[in-house]
């Protein structure tokens, strides 16, 4: 029994040098991924809100793979604004698609940059429109739509649509059959696959 104890405490031990280069790489692997966070919102340690509209809060990231054609799609299930007329509070679920080329926008700069609305009094179309021209502005996507759900106010629901696309016929194609072809609902979801 003691023998199989010396054994097991041999496994157990590992050179120093071993211990140090494990180590290190591990410290180096969340060096390299804190310097890519740097200046982001995503890698400050606190979180302030806007109590303004802001499209200087969207930041972006390099497509780590830009030749390939890939959707995303990101959705803000809990969007507000303010009427211009009456000032009082618009709700809408935001669907934004896009296929990147060599940028794409960070999740919580997204979600901080929608929240600056809450404050911002336009009509349902200006915030859609808004949106789409910020993410262009920032992304430069091979092409991008922003669709909004409003809930009905006065029962009459909005649910506006804005598209860009860079002018390559592949998705200058796309852009003329999505716009052709949409309809309220067609290209965003069931929100119970989302919980």
């Amino acid at each position: 029994m003691a023998k199989a104890k010396k054994k097991a405490t041999r496994k157990k031990k590992s050179s120093p040098k071993k211990a140090a280069k494990k180590t290190t790489k591990k410290s180096s692997k969340k060096k390299s991924g804190q310097r890519e966070l740097d200046g982001m919102a995503l890698g400050s340690a606190t979180t302030v809100y806007p109590n303004q509209y802001d499209p200087k809060l969207l930041e972006a990231f390099p497509n780590r793979h830009p030749k390939n054609d890939a959707w995303t799609s990101l959705i803000c299930t809990e969007f507000t604004s303010l009427c211009p007329k009456t000032g009082q509070p618009d709700f809408a679920k935001i669907f934004i698609n896009y296929i990147a080329d060599k940028k794409m926008v960070e999740s919580k700069s997204l979600k901080l940059y929608l929240f600056s609305f809450r404050n911002q009094g336009d009509f349902h179309e200006d915030c859609i429109q808004n949106i789409c021209d910020e993410l262009v502005k920032l992304l430069s996507p091979k092409y991008l739509e922003v669709i909004g759900e409003f809930t009905p106010r006065g029962g009459i629901a909005i649910f506006p649509m804005a598209s860009y696309h860079n002018g390559d016929d592949t998705f200058e194609d796309l852009w003329e059959e999505r716009m052709e072809e949409y309809a309220p609902g067609k290209y965003s979801m069931d929100l119970a696959r989302l919980y």
